[in-house]
């Protein structure tokens, strides 16, 4: 018999059984708004059904044991034949094989496709962080790959395919495929430039052999990757397919996996090219960085994205324990301090799932011949990636603070969360290289700042703290003497000027309230939960917390 001392008593129950979606009422209204009114029910069954899924105690469990169990790189099988293939645990198939089946590599040229894809990406990834990395890479190849449309008419119905199909075949016995990413090499970082991997032309037109060495591979089990390497006119894009169309395998050798700080469920890797590797031609010789720009301006969405679901999950398991934990004489959530910071982080997670899903609305639009929306996204997209990625990691610090000691210790999912949260800050170019993208479209496309104006202007009267911080972003803007010093000064004030304007138009005003007092009026601390008393913070709280 289990003595009286072990009696467990007031412990949050798990945060299980519960829809991720609806429970998330900035992203379901989000969702309403963005979508045309006849796929809204559609898109809403789609949703919800996603979200009991990923809300569920079954798939949970998934995401605990796919980081549990990390990848494992097999470079020969049992007889000394060189294979080069990664081993993942099964719970990671089913969750990827459930993010393939939810459309999430499913957008471009679907009515709605990148407001819906958006949403389930916020909600899926809620489970585990790590199934993203092969979604977006693949969502993300569909521009570059139409720079060749042979290729395009074969790989990108298959990218876009619901079936999740793991094994290695040559593509044209694939009911859907993988695409993942080569850029980076050692000597060049974020420094794409400075690529040192060579491609030689073959008698075949648009073949070629690659010969270098890629530092990271995302996604490295994947069916064909898009690389950069040196042709003889210039930085030219490659599709370098693992298996080739007689069935043989191509020359991929995977030197090692990365030992990474988060991100363990899925894998990173090192590749090396030996001189023998098969290459296709995207796009023309020396046009290499143009073709590979509109995948990495998907997956800086992605990152976007991806910081709002470690936000979001990470202050629903905040909100979800203090409603249930008592300490001094009453709830957690009831006592004042606490809902000061509980409201705080809920205010920054709505205003990172509004302008994502904004900007997955301009995509939309985009695709539909709209040119401020085009425009809009050559700036907003490097402005929210630099700050929205950059507010994760304080964001999910504070909520694991509100479990104590509890969220300090890995069956509370919060230091996964934590260990996370860095990820999308580094990935696609760090802070500095989107502060610089910023600058760069400032300076090179006069119609990409008219289009935030126009669209910060949408709510200019409403509030005026917001009105006072568009003024002084213009006043930033009217002085660029010396401005790359002050890049990430005004890529931070950009963003949140943007942000404010979204919430002012579409929150409750409390939500907006809170923003503006907190980022835009100078009316509170550095820290979380320092939000002035005076507002309305109990309806702020309860608009964050997750129903069961």
């Amino acid at each position: 018999m289990e003595a009286a001392s072990h009696t467990v008593t007031n412990q949050a129950p798990p945060l299980v059984g519960y829809d991720v979606y609806t429970s998330d009422r900035a992203l379901a209204e989000a969702v309403g708004r963005h979508l045309p009114a006849e796929l809204l029910d559609e898109a809403g069954e789609e949703l919800r059904a996603l979200g009991r899924a990923t809300g569920s105690e079954q798939v949970r469990e998934w995401g605990e044991q796919a980081n549990a169990y990390p990848p494992r790189l097999r470079t020969h099988d049992r007889f000394g034949q060189r294979i080069d293939e990664v081993e993942f645990h099964p719970a990671w198939h089913r969750l990827l094989g459930k993010a393939v089946a939810a459309g999430l590599t499913d957008a471009w040229g679907r009515p709605g496709g990148h407001v819906r894809r958006a949403a389930g990406f916020l909600v899926a990834t809620q489970a585990e962080a790590g199934i993203g990395c092969p979604v977006s890479m693949t969502h993300a190849a569909v521009p570059a790959l139409r720079a060749e449309p042979e290729l395009a008419a074969v790989w990108e119905p298959l990218a876009a395919s619901r079936v999740y199909e793991r094994e290695l075949l040559p593509v044209a016995g694939k009911a859907g495929v993988l695409l993942g990413m080569g850029l980076t090499e050692k000597q060049g970082g974020s420094d794409v430039r400075a690529v040192t991997t060579s491609a030689r032309p073959l008698a075949a037109p648009g073949e070629y052999v690659l010969t270098g060495h890629k530092w990271f591979c995302s996604a490295p089990m994947s069916d064909a990757f898009l690389v950069l390497a040196r042709a003889p006119g210039g930085l030219t894009c490659f599709l370098v397919p693992r298996v080739l169309d007689d069935g043989s395998r191509n020359a991929f050798a995977l030197q090692r996996l990365k030992d990474k700080l988060g991100n363990r469920s899925n894998a990173s890797a090192e590749v090396e090219f030996p001189g023998t590797t098969w290459a296709r031609r995207v796009g023309e010789e020396g046009r290499g960085l143009r073709t590979v720009m509109g995948m990495v301006a998907a997956t800086r969405l992605d990152c976007v994205l991806g910081s709002a679901a470690l936000m979001r999950q990470a202050v629903a398991q905040a909100v979800h324990h203090a409603s249930y934990r008592s300490a001094f004489g009453g709830l957690l959530a009831d006592k004042p301090l606490m809902r000061n910071v509980l409201a705080d982080l809920a205010v920054e997670s709505e205003a990172a799932t509004v302008l994502g899903m904004r900007l997955a609305a301009a995509y939309d639009a985009a695709e539909g011949g709209s040119e401020r929306d085009r425009a809009l996204l050559r700036i907003a997209v490097p402005a929210a990636k630099y700050w929205v990625t950059k507010r994760c990691v304080p964001v999910v610090a504070e909520a694991l603070e509100c479990l104590g000691g509890n969220g300090y210790v890995e069956e509370s999912g919060l230091p996964r969360l934590l260990r996370e949260s860095p990820l999308n800050s580094v990935w696609e170019g760090a802070g500095n290289i989107q502060a610089l993208d910023v600058l760069r479209a400032l300076r090179t496309e006069p119609a990409a700042l008219d289009a935030y104006l126009r669209e910060v202007g949408e709510a200019r009267g409403a509030d005026p703290r917001l009105d006072r911080a568009i003024r002084g972003v213009l006043a930033e803007l009217a002085d660029l003497e010396g401005v790359e010093a002050r890049a990430r000064r005004l890529a931070e004030r950009m963003a949140l000027v943007l942000q404010g304007a979204l919430l002012v138009r579409w929150a409750p005003p409390e939500v907006a309230d809170a923003f503006c007092a907190g980022r835009l009026g100078g009316d509170t601390g550095s820290a979380f939960g320092t939000l002035p008393h005076t507002l309305d913070l109990r309806a702020v709280v309860e608009r964050a917390r997750p129903v069961e």
